[in-house]
C-alpha cells in the first residue's frame, strides 16, 4: 500500500476528532450567542410592557383629594393595569407642587392658579372650584317682622370692610385682589382676614366680619357648611355676583367665567334665590413634562375607564374631566394625556413598529452570519471529508492490484475507520447528505474492487498451477 496516501490518511483522521472538537466548541460559542440574543429580546419585550408606578403627589391628609387618589391606585392596582400609582402624602398642594418640581413625584394635584413649576403640565381637571362671597343679613330684632337690609349689598360696598376668607392659603387671597381690581375697587382698602377651615365656627360668631368668601367645588361640604354658621349667627345670605367674570377670565386665562346654580347650597330656604355669576378656578393633576407620553396616556386612560365606577363610592369623581388641549391653554396639556383626548394616541404597533422591524431585520441578519460562520467554520471538515473520500477512490485502485488478501483487509481496516468519521462528521452536520451520496460511491467502488481482487487471489491459492499456466 502506498506509504504516502496511509500518511495522509492517518494525518487526516487524526485531525477529525480535533476538527470536532473545535466545531462543537463553535457551536456551543453559536448557542450561547442564541441565548444572549434572546435574553435581550425577551428583557426588552418585558421592559416594555411592565407595569410602570408613577408617583404622585398629594395632600393634605384625609382629603377628597388624598382619598380620591388612593381610590385611585387601588382601583389600578386590582386591574392591574399597564400603569400604577404610587400615592406621596403631603401637607397640601404647595408641598405636592415643591416635590414635582423637585423631580420626587411624576405627578401632582394642586388648583390651577398656584405658582407652578416651570415644566408642569396638565393631565386631567378633577374638579372645577368657584368662588362663592356672602355677606349677613343680619338677625331682625326680637319681636320685629321687618326683614334686616344687609350692609354689603354688592362688591361695591366692600371698601372700608371686613371680609372673611376661608383657607389659609395665600392663593385665595390673590385670587380675591384679583376679583377686587377688576371690579374697579381698591384692594387695599378692604381688610382680609383668613380662616382655617376648622375654625369656620369662629368666622360666624365673629361680628367685625361684615362678608365672606369661600372657594370649592360647588358640592363643597366646608362651602355648605360656611354658609349654613353664618346664617344662623348673622341672619340669611346675601349672595355678591361678580359680574366682571367674563373680563377677568379674558385677562387671566387661569379662571373662568362660572355660575352658581339656584338652591345649590339649600332649598328650604333656597340658598341662592337665583343663579349667580361669579369665578371659576380648576383643581388639576399635572405632570412633569418628562415623564414619558406612554405613561401619562396611560394614566389618562386608565382614569377615565374608572371615573364612572369610583363615582359611586366618591361622588366628586363624576366631576372628573380633561385639561384643555389647545396650544394657547392657560397650563398646555400634557402630550401624552392631550394624545388620548384628541383620538391620537398610537396604538402598541405604532410606537415599536421601528424598533420590531429592527429587531427582525438584526435577528435576520444574525441568522444570516451565524450561518456563514457555520459554513467558515465546517470548511476544514469539508475539505477533510473531500480528502477521505479521495482516499477510498484510491484505496479502490490500490485494491485492484492486491498482493494478499490480509493486503484487502488492511485497507479495509482503513475504509472502516474513514466510514466511521464520515458518518460522524454527517452527524455533526459538517456534511450534507448531498456529500455522504458522493462518499456511497466511491465506497461501492471500493468494495468492488476489493470484491473483484480477493476473487482472484482466492483462486490463485487454490489452484496456483493454473495460474502459472496462464502466466
Amino acid at each position: 500500500m502506498d506509504s504516502r496516501l496511509t500518511q495522509d490518511l492517518n494525518g487526516a483522521l487524526n485531525a477529525a476528532p480535533l476538527l470536532r472538537q473545535k466545531r462543537q466548541r463553535s457551536a456551543f460559542l453559536i448557542l450561547l450567542i442564541g441565548i444572549f440574543v434572546f435574553a435581550a429580546a425577551a428583557g426588552a419585550l418585558y421592559y416594555a410592557l411592565r407595569p410602570e408606578t408613577l408617583r404622585i403627589a398629594v395632600g393634605p391628609s384625609d382629603s377628597d383629594d388624598q382619598k380620591l387618589i388612593q381610590a385611585l391606585a387601588q382601583s389600578f392596582a386590582r386591574q392591574r393595569s399597564a400603569v400604577r400609582l404610587a400615592p406621596i402624602p403631603t401637607n397640601g398642594p404647595t408641598e405636592s407642587l415643591a416635590l414635582l418640581g423637585a423631580g420626587k413625584a411624576d405627578l401632582a394635584v394642586a388648583r390651577g392658579d398656584l405658582d407652578m413649576p416651570a415644566d408642569a403640565q396638565s393631565v386631567a381637571i378633577l374638579r372645577k372650584n368657584v368662588v362663592v362671597l356672602w355677606s349677613p343679613s343680619g338677625l331682625p330684632a326680637k319681636g320685629s317682622k321687618k326683614t334686616p337690609i344687609p350692609k354689603i349689598k354688592s362688591l361695591d360696598d366692600l371698601p372700608g370692610h371686613r371680609i372673611g376668607v376661608i383657607g389659609t392659603t395665600q392663593v385665595n387671597v390673590t385670587l380675591l385682589r384679583v376679583i377686587l381690581s377688576e371690579s374697579g375697587i381698591d384692594a387695599s382698602k378692604v381688610t382680609i382676614v383668613q380662616f382655617a377651615t376648622h375654625k369656620i365656627s369662629d368666622m360666624a360668631h365673629d361680628a367685625s366680619i361684615d362678608a365672606y368668601m369661600s372657594v370649592g367645588p360647588l358640592a363643597s361640604k366646608i362651602t355648605s357648611e360656611a354658609i349654613a354658621a353664618t346664617a344662623r349667627e348673622r341672619g340669611e345670605p346675601k349672595f355678591l355676583p361678580i359680574d366682571v367674570s367674563e373680563a377677568i377670565a379674558e385677562k387671566h386665562p387661569l379662571y373662568e367665567s362660572e355660575e352658581i346654580p339656584g338652591s345649590i347650597f339649600s332649598s328650604s330656604p333656597a340658598r341662592p334665590d337665583d343663579k349667580i355669576e361669579t369665578v371659576g378656578v380648576n383643581h388639576l393633576i399635572v405632570a412633569r413634562r418628562e415623564v414619558s407620553e406612554t405613561a401619562v396616556g396611560g394614566f389618562t386612560r386608565q382614569l377615565f375607564s374608572v371615573r364612572q365606577a369610583l363615582a359611586r363610592e366618591l361622588p366628586g369623581a363624576a366631576n372628573i374631566a380633561p385639561p384643555d388641549t389647545d396650544k394657547d391653554a392657560a397650563l398646555t396639556a400634557h402630550r401624552g394625556a392631550a394624545a388620548y383626548i384628541d383620538g391620537t394616541e398610537r396604538t402598541f404597533l405604532e410606537k415599536y413598529s421601528d424598533y420590531l422591524w429592527g429587531t427582525i431585520l438584526l435577528l435576520s441578519g444574525l441568522g444570516s452570519a451565524g450561518a456563514w460562520f457555520r459554513s467558515y467554520l465546517k470548511r476544514d471538515e469539508k475539505v477533510q471529508s473531500v480528502a477521505l473520500r479521495d482516499r477510498v477512490l484510491a484505496l479502490a485502485a490500490l485494491a485492484r492490484d492486491g498482493k494478499s488478501i490480509e493486503e484487502l483487509r488492511a485497507m479495509q481496516g482503513e475504509v472502516d475507520n474513514i466510514i466511521r468519521e464520515t458518518l460522524n462528521s454527517y452527524d455533526d452536520g459538517a456534511i450534507e447528505e448531498g456529500d455522504l451520496s458522493a462518499f456511497n460511491l466511491a465506497l461501492e467502488q471500493f468494495h468492488r474492487s476489493v470484491a473483484d481482487r480477493g476473487a482472484v487471489l482466492e483462486d490463485v491459492s487454490a489452484d496456483p498451477p493454473r495460474l502459472r499456466s496462464r502466466q
